[in-house]
C-alpha cells in the first residue's frame, strides 16, 4: 500500500504570508499533526544552520507549526543536537547562541530552545536496534523522552549522503557527538598531493590535529581523523576529497540511527519537507554555499522514506535531471531510501496529494 504525501507547491517569488497560509493548510488538510495528543510534550528536531550558513529554514515559519501544535493542547520544543566539527554548534552554549542569532527565539517561534549537551551521562540515552552496523546508538535522550516527535527538514544536497531530507535529519541530527562519530567513523578525507599547495588552512581547522604539513603538502593521519570534512570546506584548491566508498556506509548507518531514533515513537512521528533554497550543501557548512534547484515546495507525511522519495523527485523533475547526482557523481542518495525501505522505516512507493 502507497503512503500518503501531501505537497503544497511554493514559488520563489511567493511573500512570508502567502507561504505561512500554504503551510497552514498543509498542515490542517493532510493531517500531520494529528497524532499528537493532548498534553504530549513534542520534541520538533530542527537544524539552526551554522554561523555564516542562512540556508536553514526560516523560523517564522516554526510560528506556524507551533500554533497548530498548541491548539491540539499540546506542548513544544525546538532542539538539535551538537556537532562533531569546530563550528558555533559545537558545544551547547555556542549552539544555542547561533539559535538565536538566526532569529529561533520563543518570540518568533512560539517555543523554547532546548541544546542538550551530550558531555553529560544524563543527557545520552543507548538504543539497542542490533542492525548490521549500528548495534545501539546513542541518541540525545531529549528526542527520546518526549512523547511525539515532528522533524521538520531541510531538503538539500550533501556531500556524502547525495541529498539530505527526514532521514538524515533524525539519524545524524539527533546523534550524541559520539553517536555522529560512529556514523562518520569509516569516511576520512584523502589528498590529492598535485592540487595541494600547502597552505595550512586544513592543518589549521582540524579539530583533533589530523592533519599535518610535511614537504609542503598535507599529511591526514587517518586514526585521528573523525570525519567532519572541516577541511573539504576551506580548502582554496579542492585538494581534499572524501573517500566517496566510505561515504555509502555512512549513509546506511545514519538509516539506522534513525531507526533507533523511531523506535519507540510508532504513530508517534510526523515528517514535514522544505524544499525550498535547495543548496548544493548541508546547512551546517559555515559559508553560502550555491543554490542548484528553484523552489519547489513543501512536503509533509507519516512516513520518512516516502516524504523524501517524493521530494527527491519532485525537486529533480523541476531541473529536468538529477540534480543531486549532478553535483554529487560520487553518491547515489537512493542508497539511504532503498535501506530505510529495507529495514523497515517506510515505504518507497508513495501517492502526492497535492493541495
Amino acid at each position: 500500500m502507497k503512503s500518503k504525501v501531501y505537497f503544497v507547491a511554493v514559488a520563489d517569488s511567493d511573500t512570508t504570508q502567502v507561504v505561512h497560509e500554504k503551510l497552514t493548510r498543509l498542515i490542517n488538510e493532510s493531517a500531520v499533526l494529528d497524532f499528537i495528543k493532548e498534553s504530549w510534550r513534542v520534541a520538533v528536531k530542527v537544524h539552526f544552520g551554522e554561523k555564516g550558513n542562512t540556508g536553514f529554514i526560516r523560523p517564522e515559519y516554526f510560528g506556524v507549526i507551533s500554533r497548530e501544535i498548541s491548539k491540539r493542547k499540546a506542548s513544544l520544543f525546538l532542539s538539535d543536537a551538537n556537532t562533531l566539527y569546530r563550528g558555533q554548534r559545537l558545544n551547547s552554549k555556542d549552539h544555542l547562541q547561533i539559535a538565536y542569532e538566526h532569529g529561533f527565539t520563543k518570540e518568533a517561534t512560539g517555543a523554547e530552545v532546548i541544546i542538550p549537551d551530550d558531555t553529560k551521562k544524563e543527557n545520552v540515552v543507548e538504543i539497542e536496534i542490533n542492525q548490521k552496523f549500528i548495534k545501539k546508538a546513542k541518541i540525545a535522550k531529549v528526542f527520546i523522552d518526549a512523547d511525539a516527535i515532528l522533524a521538520v527538514n531541510h531538503f538539500k544536497g550533501h556531500i556524502l549522503t547525495g541529498f539530505g531530507g527526514a532521514l538524515k535529519n533524525l539519524g545524524m541530527g539527533c546523534a550524541t557527538r559520539e553517536g555522529k562519530l560512529a556514523q562518520h567513523c569509516d569516511v576520512a578525507p584523502v589528498v590529492h598531493i598535485e592540487q595541494c599547495t600547502g597552505c595550512g588552512e586544513c592543518q589549521a581547522i582540524c579539530p583533533v590535529k589530523a592533519i599535518q604539513i610535511k614537504d609542503k603538502k598535507s599529511v591526514v593521519d587517518k586514526t585521528k581523523c573523525i570525519g567532519c570534512a572541516s577541511c573539504l570546506a576551506v580548502c582554496p584548491t579542492m585538494a581534499m576529497f572524501i573517500d566517496f566508498a566510505a561515504g555509502e556506509k555512512t549513509q546506511y548507518k545514519l538509516v539506522e540511527y534513525a531507526c533507533a531514533v523511531l523506535k519507540n515513537k510508532k504513530n508517534k512521528a510526523g515528517f514535514i519537507n522544505f524544499a525550498l533554497k535547495i543548496n548544493k550543501e548541508c546547512d551546517c557548512w559555515g559559508m553560502e554555499n550555491p543554490r542548484i534547484a528553484p523552489d519547489v515546495g513543501i512536503f509533509a507525511s507519516s512516513d520518512p522514506v516516502a516524504i523524501d522519495k517524493a521530494s527527491y523527485d519532485l525537486v529533480n523533475r523541476a531541473c529536468g535531471k538529477d540534480i543531486f547526482k549532478e553535483n554529487h557523481p560520487e553518491q547515489d542518495g537512493m542508497k539511504q531510501l532503498k535501506y530505510a525501505q529495507e529495514i523497515g522505516l517506510g515505504n518507497l512507493e508513495y501517492e502526492l496529494i497535492k493541495l
